[in-house]
């Protein structure tokens, strides 16, 4: 009998021992199963929090693209233009006989008409400088010339180029009518050994958090005038959040879209230009731009004093407030216009502007 209870207690040992064992598997298999939900949780929590990252990078400039700098006629008779609505960056600045000309930067666009294309000024070159851009014109003044040989700058010359990458449209008169496209420029550019590609950051210290100029003025009107001759306005739009601009008057619209031309961020420099004393005598102008400027910073329905400082030809302007720290820039298109120290530019303001951002302010 002892030895009958005795092999009981030995199978009851064994049960409870598997028992336990099983409990033990049972527990560890659990623990393991929640573990990888965590982990998953915590991987998907990961994925989310990088996609709403990215979904916040500043979307007006990225990759790696190099940026296309193009000439643009501004004359009366060359409006309307094409492809502004489509440029990160366009700089705005005197010309011979009071005109404007403009040149438009572009990165990473697919552009079908860019135009009308003009010729080069030796200033312009400062800002294809500073922004790394294939400049790219039909014609130069003989200083341009002399000067994009000087600093060895990527360059392309329509004029030297087939009429399949530069050709003249019939609805406008020559010289105001020579179109290229981004698909031209590239290949020119890559048959010609230039980069496409650029590591660069942008000139302006884009954010992808809203700014409000919220000790700024009110600027819902704004004119500009580069001369007698070339008066630029802007009406801010507090719907779309942008400024619509106008030229002499005048309603500016996209040549082959019709859509109004617009831009998110507006600044001034003032800087003064003066006539050259070539033998050409045209009137052709230089710019004092190499120092620390005046001007303003628009965004919003706002506007800020700050400072515009360029050390070099080549290097990047730096925008700053009064306090010396660097502006920050909404994501978005920029029209940069460089004007006289004495030119009178209006900034005027209303109530629904400053309504409207208070309202938004409080939010």
């Amino acid at each position: 009998m002892k030895n009958i209870g005795i092999k009981i207690l030995i199978v009851i040992v064994i049960i409870l021992i598997i028992i336990a064992g099983v409990y033990v598997g049972y527990i560890t298999l659990k623990n393991k199963e929640k573990t990888q939900t965590i982990s998953q949780g915590t991987e998907k929590e990961n994925n989310i929090l990088t996609a709403q990252i990215e979904a916040k990078e500043v979307q007006i400039f990225n990759g790696n693209d190099r940026p296309i700098a193009v000439m643009i006629d501004n004359h009366n008779q060359a409006w309307p233009q094409a492809g502004l609505n489509d440029a990160y960056m366009v700089y705005e600045i005197i010309v011979e006989g009071g005109e404007t000309r403009l040149m438009a930067l572009f990165k990473g666009v697919d552009i079908d008409k860019i135009g009308p294309v003009r010729s080069a000024r030796h200033y312009f070159l400062d800002y294809a400088l500073e922004n790394d851009a294939i400049y790219t014109h039909f014609g130069w003044s003989p200083q341009a010339e002399s000067d994009i040989k000087k600093y060895s700058v990527d360059n392309i010359n329509g004029i030297s180029e087939s009429s399949d990458n530069f050709w003249r449209v019939k609805d406008k008169y020559a010289p105001h009518n020579v179109v290229t496209n981004t698909k031209s420029i590239l290949e020119i550019a890559e048959n010609k050994g230039y980069r496409t590609t650029s590591k660069e950051e942008s000139v302006l210290n884009y954010v992808t958090d809203e700014v409000n100029l919220e000790e700024g003025r009110i600027a819902s009107k704004i004119t500009i005038p580069h001369s007698d001759l070339e008066k630029v306005q802007y009406q801010y739009d507090t719907e779309k959040k942008v400024y619509k601009r106008y030229a002499r008057g005048k309603e500016q619209t996209d040549w082959y879209s019709k859509e109004d031309i617009t831009t998110k961020n507006i600044i001034i420099t003032f800087c003064d230009n003066y006539t050259l004393t070539d033998k050409e005598n045209k009137g052709r102008q230089g710019l004092k731009n190499i120092g620390t400027f005046e001007g303003y910073y628009i965004t919003n329905g706002r506007a800020v004093k700050i400072q515009c400082i360029k050390n070099e030809r080549d290097e990047k302007t730096t925008y700053k407030d009064l306090e010396g720290n660097e502006i920050e820039v909404n994501d978005g298109n920029t029209f940069v216009h460089i004007c006289p120290k004495n030119a009178d530019v209006e900034i005027e303001g209303n109530e629904e502007i400053n309504s409207t951002n208070e309202t938004e302010n409080n939010a």
